[in-house]
């Protein structure tokens, strides 16, 4: 054990020399950012470049000390917003002061001059001089949090105390004393990147290894990658999916505390999480009386926090969306305007996934106008299985070496410029079984991993083929649920790529969809009976009856169909055939001498279905003949109360719902034999299928009586 232990701190100790040589003053120990951070109310980019800058060293005593001179710059300059006005006249008193703050710079065309605003502060239009908007370009883009030194001057000679980068005074264009603010900026200094080498991160990255690299951009996320296996370290990694490509829209539903929103919250200052669901088109799109873009455009990832809450004040909020989502573009009012933030929505799943697997889909968490629009659904790209993420406890998070966030949010950003999204055509060909869209998605995921792991473009085929089977399964899991909420339309889910080398074709399973089906294997009880049809909701569904016989004189009760009188009447139709021709059955069946039961199940909760007289009729033979239905057999097919059959409607829907619920065998009426061409004919191959004439004969087969 301890021989381990020494071999993972050689590992580490290796790790932190390699960060340490090739992104000197890039990188920070996370543990002093949790430290301060619980106290401090700051943006935890400000708080780890202070950091990166007082603590960058292995000796102790300097870094408590640095820790000590953060708390104290923290304490003494940071505004808070309810403070401004308190630092204000504190400013007017002592004639300067130096804040913390975010500021933005504007070009005041008119006046000839730029102007900053500060956000905290809640100043507008003070002047500061032509040299830092051009040397910090990140000024005029969106604004960066400064430590600056202002001063207050009341009356003064023309320059209005606003000096250069040098400290030089500098005369103002503008020479009336009221245009210009009392206050000057006398010194600014970024806390934040204030500009980026993507070359600087190529040239790193070719020191590392790909776990070595893998693990120290989950630590600069602030997890602790030796704490997790290899299957969560790339989930994890798929959250930044968002940040690193254009347009991309993801999805996440899994257990509460797995910290499903806090990369999007603390980790970039380039993505904002809209809490609370609530929102307008004017406010995420575009508002048609400012004549300004909303949130997707001036925010590279906008994140929805508790997708169950989703709610436009629009009616056309979620079309907007839509067209949003599928071609990064939106229409309002005459113009057609484009923007590149991608899309992520994060929610709890309150059930276990087996559940909602049998019952519903794994969108069930999302409001119903979305959660059941195939349209919406089908424009997600990824689907990240948060139930296989572990709930955070401390020792997930790390207290190791990582890049400053803001470091790693703008070479993420950067390199939102670049695409690699063709990465796998040099050994790989996606399967015919993918559309343009499926194909659309894996080619972002695919290019997403490569510029997280190897932004200096050079990789194996053993990695790049990593990456596509990860990038299909999470394609397919979106896929698979939009089977079974829209049927036939999606059936083709079975993702496969192609070796352009060896022409091995290789298909990419999604790990839920395999146990806990609903038609059980093995042999059921007598007066068990599983039925597929349309419920009440328009889905088509599987129904389970279960059956009891006593001695008595006759009764007939049904539980679980409440007062839906369709049910009644069908399940009314099965016994009074029964009793008119349960002799041609067989002359042990009793419907004056015994009482039945039967149980009815809407097993998906989708409502019951009204095709009940068939599956009723198999069901009461099979409990009075106390013969169990063959094995895995799904019934299809209705009869009226002379016993005539009724064809299937849907029958390809039907099948595949069949399929999907583990039935090997389907009991079908010969009237729908002429429509199996419509059905797609691996699904027809799959099954056992039992063609029935008649009401008695659909009896007989059930059973397996020949």
């Amino acid at each position: 054990m301890e021989m381990m232990d020494m071999a993972a701190d050689d590992t580490r100790e290796e790790l932190r020399r390699k960060l340490r040589s090739n992104f000197d003053g890039r990188i920070v120990r996370k543990d002093l950012t949790k430290k301060i951070k619980e106290g401090a109310n700051v943006p935890v980019y400000v708080l780890e470049f202070l950091l990166g800058q007082y603590c960058s060293s292995d000796d102790e005593t300097i870094i408590e000390q640095g820790v000590q001179n953060v708390k104290r710059i923290l304490a003494d300059n940071f505004v808070r917003p309810d403070e401004a006005q308190k630092i204000l006249s504190q400013l007017r008193k002592n004639g300067s002061h130096t804040i913390i703050d975010m500021v933005t710079v504007h070009l005041d065309i008119k006046k000839d001059c730029f102007f900053a605003e500060f956000s905290n502060l809640g100043l507008t239009n003070v002047p500061i001089t032509d040299d830092y908007p051009e040397k910090y370009d990140r000024l005029l883009c969106g604004g960066i949090w400064c430590i600056v030194q202002l001063e207050y001057e009341s009356e003064g000679d023309s320059s209005f105390g606003i000096t250069d980068i040098d400290g030089q005074p500098i005369s103002s264009k503008q020479k009336k004393q009221k245009d210009i603010s009392p206050i000057s900026i006398h010194k600014l200094t970024p806390i934040q990147m204030p500009h980026i080498d993507i070359e600087e991160v190529r040239e790193g990255r070719k020191a590392f290894t790909q776990k070595e690299w893998m693990d120290v951009m989950l630590r600069s996320c602030g997890y602790e990658p030796e704490q997790l296996n290899n299957r969560e370290k790339w989930l994890l990694l798929a959250r930044m999916l968002p940040l690193v490509e254009n347009n991309f829209n993801l999805c996440e539903l899994g257990p509460r505390s797995t910290g499903k929103s806090h990369i999007y919250k603390e980790i970039s200052p380039n993505s904002i999480l809209v809490s609370g669901g609530q929102t307008t088109v004017a406010n995420l799109f575009y508002n048609m009386g400012r004549k300004t873009v909303g949130l997707v455009g001036l925010w590279d990832c906008v994140a929805f926090d508790e997708v169950a809450g989703i709610k436009f004040k629009d009616k056309d909020g979620i079309q907007i969306m839509k067209d949003y989502m599928a071609s990064g573009s939106f229409t309002r009012g005459k113009e057609e305007k484009a923007a590149s933030a991608s899309m992520v929505f994060v929610g709890n799943i309150n059930q276990s996934v087996d559940v909602l697997l049998k019952t519903s889909s794994l969108f069930d968490p999302f409001p119903p106008e979305m959660g059941t629009d195939t349209a919406f659904l089908d424009r997600l790209h990824c689907y990240i299985p948060g139930w296989e993420i572990p709930k955070f406890r401390p020792e997930h998070f790390t207290n190791d070496y990582g890049f400053i966030t803001d470091y790693l949010a703008e070479f993420i950003r950067e390199l939102r410029k670049e695409q690699y999204g063709d990465a796998l055509d040099k050994y790989f060909r996606l399967g015919k079984n993918l559309n343009q869209r499926d194909t659309i998605a894996v080619r972002k995921i695919v290019g997403g991993y490569v510029k997280l792991l190897y932004p200096d473009g050079e990789f194996t085929k053993e990695q790049i083929e990593e990456i596509l089977v990860f990038a299909l399964e999470m394609r397919r899991r979106v896929k698979e649920q939009l089977k079974k909420l829209g049927g036939m339309e999606f059936y083709d889910v079975n993702f496969s790529y192609i070796d352009l080398d060896t022409f091995e074709e290789k298909f990419v399973s999604v790990p839920e969809q395999g146990g806990g089906k609903l038609i059980p294997d093995g042999i059921c009880n007598p007066g068990q009976v599983y039925t597929v049809s349309q419920g009440k909701s328009g889905m088509i569904g599987v129904f389970r009856l279960e059956s009891q016989m006593l001695p008595g004189n006759g009764k007939f009760e049904r539980t679980g169909l409440g007062s839906d009188r369709d049910c009644k009447e069908s399940t009314n139709t099965a016994f009074n055939f029964l009793k008119a021709n349960g002799n041609r059955i067989s002359g042990s069946i009793s419907t004056t001498m015994r009482d039945y039961i039967i149980n009815y199940q809407d097993l998906q909760g989708i409502g019951m279905t009204g095709k009940l007289a068939l599956p009723t009729l198999i069901a009461l033979c099979s409990i009075a003949l106390g013969r169990p239905t063959v094995s895995t057999l799904a019934v299809l097919g209705e009869i009226s109360i002379s016993g005539t059959i009724l064809k299937v409607d849907e029958l390809a829907n039907s099948l595949q719902v069949c399929l999907d619920s583990g039935a090997k065998k389907v009991l079908l009426p010969i009237t729908s034999a002429a429509d199996l061409g419509t059905v797609p004919p691996e699904l027809v191959g799959s099954f056992n299928l039992i063609f029935y004439s008649s009401a008695e004969d659909a009896v007989f087969k059930a059973l397996g009586v020949e």
